[in-house]
């Protein structure tokens, strides 16, 4: 195995020395490169640092077999959303415990194959595509709808629900498919900053603080140990290497902490330590309780209306592109992180369309399909990218057929879909701290020394933080919300957009960036450092990370 420091000076001039003169010359802001040499190792590092705009990271060459664990360490991270999300709807829905096993399996195998897409066709970054909570808002309104709770067989209350979330998840597909392929998200994101992105990256991460360490709280007696151990390897073992000078502790955390807290949660509940507590201490820390083993199908392959054909209404499609909204901006911003941990340049606008599109075309799937709700970056996932510093594509590809098969396979996928919830909320405390601190990483390309940075940074972190938590205070599955007048399709639609952080974020930092003495501080914002990165060929590395495999580019070339 090879590792390199990206930013060891020597490592630079090896890399430089080796490029052929026709490359060298193509880049203006290095030619100057060679007169450095007798600069001190900071120094060339300092310079590094601004050409490349990047992580001090490690280039790390994973062998066929780490290939292989890395993937499924990958697959293992993203089945905590991929249970918690049917977990928490399909009895909302009217389904049984077998609805709920088809629901996640049909979920984790069109998380799969959207994740191959976006992977080969979309973005190209190393990034997981899964189930979004950011349709939950408008999957309840429709689950209330009174036309459906006036069934009263469970299961055909059930049927019928899940065929109006298809109809609206279909329709919604348009808005992501129309705004990626027409490159109209491309030309907003010219209105991008690093001053106007940090907020929004930071909030991707940071808006999924429910998601830690309360359901953590859930069952402290296995959550604490989990978020303590991955800590404990990650951080300060990390340098630690038993097994053939591989750094296990720093590659894989999630499969050695998850096998180990997995076992000692298996045995406290043989042991019976949780015989007589109260129902949900024990749906948050028994590994039998979900019921998933017993339900699921030893084999099921799922395929496009399999619940029948999909119902269509107005309202509830409206309600749906909330969400579709809101999923695009949360995409951008974990974009943009899986960008920086993966080593690559921001996404030029042309890219981040092409990955919305597709992304689009995953949430016509997941209405195909019927997964329940809809598609979006696996934020977790990125911060995994992070932590493992490993970004590669083929990983990725991977871990999506691991999803495919495992969820072809019932029983197998099942077993590992047991894992009690707050084990994964451990792992969420690193990860969507991690992406939240990437997001505020941006700030460094701006001059922080300036009070209308300071203004917009600070308001739009807090506003994105304080707005969605006062509307989270009204809002259940059972209860409209904050906003409730009535027409219901309104109420989903504006609950579902000040719910989100990363949205809140998005419109106060945006707006105030671009009003804001705008000219007047092109330097402060960064733009000098970001608007290289807005075109394709604005940066000659863009066409390694991005370009289309089987020579594409030549029949949809970047514009």
């Amino acid at each position: 195995m090879m590792v390199y420091d990206l930013f060891d000076p020597y490592f630079v001039l090896f890399i430089w020395a080796s490029l052929p003169h026709s490359l060298r010359t193509s880049f203006p802001h290095i030619t100057q490169l060679s007169l450095l040499v007798s600069q001190t190792a900071d120094g060339l590092t300092g310079l590094c640092r601004q050409l490349f705009c990047l992580f001090t990271t490690s280039i790390q060459y994973e062998t066929r077999s780490e290939t292989i664990l890395l993937a499924f360490q990958n697959y293992i991270l993203m089945l905590g959303t991929s249970v918690m999300i049917p977990s928490v709807l399909v009895p909302a829905m009217g389904g049984s415990d077998g609805d709920k096993a088809r629901v996640i399996q049909t979920l984790l195998f069109v998380a799969g194959i959207n994740t191959l897409l976006q992977a080969l066709f979309g973005t190209r970054l190393p990034a997981i595509v899964g189930g979004s909570f950011a349709y939950i808002i408008p999957i309840a309104y429709i689950i209330n709808d009174s036309s459906l709770q006036r069934i009263s067989n469970r299961h055909e209350r059930f049927i019928q629900t899940m065929r109006a979330i298809q109809g609206a998840l279909i329709v919604a597909s348009s808005i992501q498919i129309i705004l990626g392929y027409s490159q109209v998200w491309g030309l907003f994101s010219r209105f991008f900053s690093p001053l106007g992105m940090a907020p929004v990256v930071a909030l991707v991460g940071l808006g999924l603080f429910q998601r830690g360490f309360p359901l953590l709280g859930n069952c402290v007696e296995i959550g604490l140990p989990m978020l303590l151990l991955v800590i404990g390897l990650s951080q300060y073992l990390k340098h630690v290497r038993p097994i053939r000078d591989v750094p296990i502790f720093e590659r894989f955390p999630v499969l050695i902490c998850v096998a180990i807290i997995w076992i000692y949660s298996l045995i406290l509940t043989a042991s019976g330590a949780y015989r007589d507590k109260p129902n949900a201490t024990q749906l948050s820390c028994r590994t039998d309780r979900a019921n998933l083993i017993s339900t699921a199908p030893w084999f099921m392959f799922p395929y496009p209306l399999q619940w029948g054909p999909p119902t269509f209404s107005a309202g509830h499609s409206f309600a749906m592109m909330s969400a579709v909204l809101v999923s695009m901006v949360e995409s951008t911003g974990a974009y943009k992180a899986a960008s920086r941990l993966a080593i690559a340049t921001p996404p030029p606008a042309y890219v981040l369309s092409r990955g919305i599109g597709w992304q689009g075309i995953g949430i016509l799937l997941d209405g195909l399909f019927g997964t329940g709700t809809g598609s979006t970056v696996s934020v977790e996932n990125v911060g995994l990218l992070g932590l493992s510093r490993v970004g590669s594509r083929r990983v990725v590809q991977l871990s999506a057929a691991f999803m495919i098969i495992f969820s072809i396979l019932g029983k197998f996928g099942a077993v590992f879909a047991s894992i009690p919830f707050p084990i994964f909320a451990a792992l969420y405390c690193v990860f969507f701290g991690l992406v939240a601190s990437v997001g505020l990483s941006f700030l460094q390309f701006t001059n922080m020394n300036c009070m209308r940075n300071l203004i917009i940074t600070g308001l739009s972190l807090f506003l994105g933080i304080s707005i969605p938590q006062f509307f989270n205070e009204y809002w259940n599955l059972k209860h409209r919300g904050l906003v409730h007048t009535n027409a219901g399709w309104f109420n989903a639609f504006l609950n579902t957009i000040f719910l989100s952080p990363a949205t809140v974020g998005l419109i106060v930092a945006v707006f105030l960036d671009n009003t804001l003495e705008v000219e007047k501080s092109k330097k402060d914002r960064g733009m000098p450092w970001w608007v290289k990165f807005r075109t394709f060929r604005g940066d000659n590395r863009n066409e390694e990370f991005y370009t289309l495999p089987f020579n594409l580019n030549r029949f949809f070339p970047p514009t």
